[in-house]
């Protein structure tokens, strides 16, 4: 059984890591804040597009990381290469098919889902470049899963301080123009997270290569392309690409609901988010902690102890974020004005960010036991959980956000409601359904 440090350790470097990582939507959004209402409407909605075709291979990444973390915990450690490197293949050619897709319809989607003139040609101004990620990104993501199943996740930390250093010093070069570079605004904030991601992937290139086992892990060869291995993976990871992208999707739908409210709104709403993507970081930290360790416990033959040791990271990841509640409560002037330097602006996002706060709250709880529910392996229960949450989510956005077309405050509401719902299911679902058996 794990003790608190041993859960500790897992989880502090990938908090680290999804810190770092998170300074690129942090520092893309305080940079275009700074540009104009425009820029940061279309970092948002730009951005949030690009996300959602991202979480398709965060999804097969966390059944991979399932996988992976099920033979960690047998002591099978040679059969790890075979699901990363061939996990990576399959990934990197999503990306290209993506890729290509992307640049025949984005112009059409854009124009669908955008009502704004002038949010419409940043938007599709920033995608255009902003989609190159996928390339690097889509690999990443297996690095991630790799150094997750195997508790070695300290690399994640090494590699996201890389990705976000470069990222802050080409945000500030390319979307001003200092040092000699052209001024590119939304344009070099993209770019600027290309290259990016692109840094991230070398790093985790020459990492692995210089300090992992790769005979131990089965790393030392890729051998042919085994459809068998990716339909394996698939088997686990298919429910959870679903799942994410849809979560993603769900949000998407949220400031297309706003974006109609105007460019104010959509601007509120885009920074509170930068805010909220934060104050997820240590909850997410603890959920892939909780998904990884509950597959490694599973595997090691320890069924009989998932739920407490759900209970103790869900505990720990509340604590954690009573005291980010509280910062946010006693300092939201400050925080904010990271993003903008306008007063009328500032005081229009507190509202909305109380709103957030009270969200993280029960998010606190609602992700671990929910991430719970994947590392047994039953992804596909997750992700009927997840369909039927989003359901009842996307209907109360169109009704707030679209009919009664209320303020950004009362549209963040619906992340109350969601991770309430989240929250309650998944702890019925864990207390009485029969996944003890479930066999990956």
């Amino acid at each position: 059984m794990y003790t608190n440090k041993e859960i500790w350790n897992v989880t502090y470097p990938i908090f680290l890591g999804l810190l770092a990582q998170n300074v690129i939507n942090v520092t893309d959004t305080a940079f275009l804040g700074h540009v104009s209402e425009v820029a940061l409407g279309a970092s948002a909605m730009g951005g949030l597009l690009y996300i959602c075709i991202y979480t398709v291979a965060f999804g097969f990444s966390v059944g991979s990381q399932i996988l992976i973390a099920r033979r960690n915990g047998e002591g099978n450690y040679h059969s790890v290469g075979p699901i990363m490197w061939q996990g990576s293949a399959f990934s990197f050619g999503m990306a290209v098919v993506l890729l290509a897709a992307m640049y025949l319809f984005a112009e059409p989607l854009i124009r669908l889902l955008i009502t704004s003139d002038n949010i419409y040609h940043a938007t599709y101004e920033f995608f255009t470049w902003r989609i190159w990620g996928v390339l690097f990104a889509f690999v990443n993501v297996m690095f991630r899963a790799l150094y997750i199943g195997i508790t070695k996740t300290k690399v994640l930390t090494m590699s996201a301080v890389v990705m976000a250093a470069v990222n802050v010093i080409l945000d500030y070069v390319l979307v001003f123009g200092e040092w000699g570079f052209p001024e590119m605004g939304v344009r070099g904030a993209a770019l600027a997270s290309v290259i990016a991601e692109a840094s991230s992937l070398v790093f985790y290139l020459v990492y692995t290569y210089a300090k992992i086992d790769l005979h131990k892990y089965g790393l030392h060869r890729f051998g042919q392309f085994d459809w068998n291995m990716v339909v394996r993976i698939l088997h686990i990871s298919c429910f959870t690409m679903v799942q994410y992208f849809l979560s993603m999707a769900i949000w998407f739908v949220f400031f297309m609901a706003l974006e109609r409210l105007g460019e104010r709104q959509l601007a509120i709403a885009n920074i509170v988010r930068s805010v909220y993507v934060v104050l997820l970081i240590p909850v997410q930290a603890l959920s892939t902690t909780a998904n990884s360790l509950v597959s490694n416990l599973i595997g090691s033959g320890g069924v009989s102890k998932v739920m407490y040791l759900l209970n103790r990271i869900a505990r720990m990841s509340f604590l954690i974020m009573v005291v980010c509640v509280v910062l946010c409560v006693a300092f939201p002037h400050a925080i904010l004005s990271v993003y903008t330097g306008e007063e009328a602006l500032l005081h229009e996002s507190e509202l909305a960010l109380y709103v957030v706060c009270v969200a993280m709250l029960i998010a606190a709880l609602s992700n671990v036991y929910f991430n719970g529910i994947s590392g047994t392996g039953n992804t596909q229960a997750a992700l009927v959980l997840e369909i039927g949450i989003q359901v009842f989510y996307a209907l109360y956005i169109i009704i707030i956000g679209m009919v009664v077309q209320a303020p950004v405050e009362i549209c963040f509401t619906t992340e109350v409601i969601y991770y309430t719902l989240m929250l309650v299911f998944s702890v019925i679902y864990l207390k009485k359904a029969k996944w003890q058996n479930k066999k990956i």
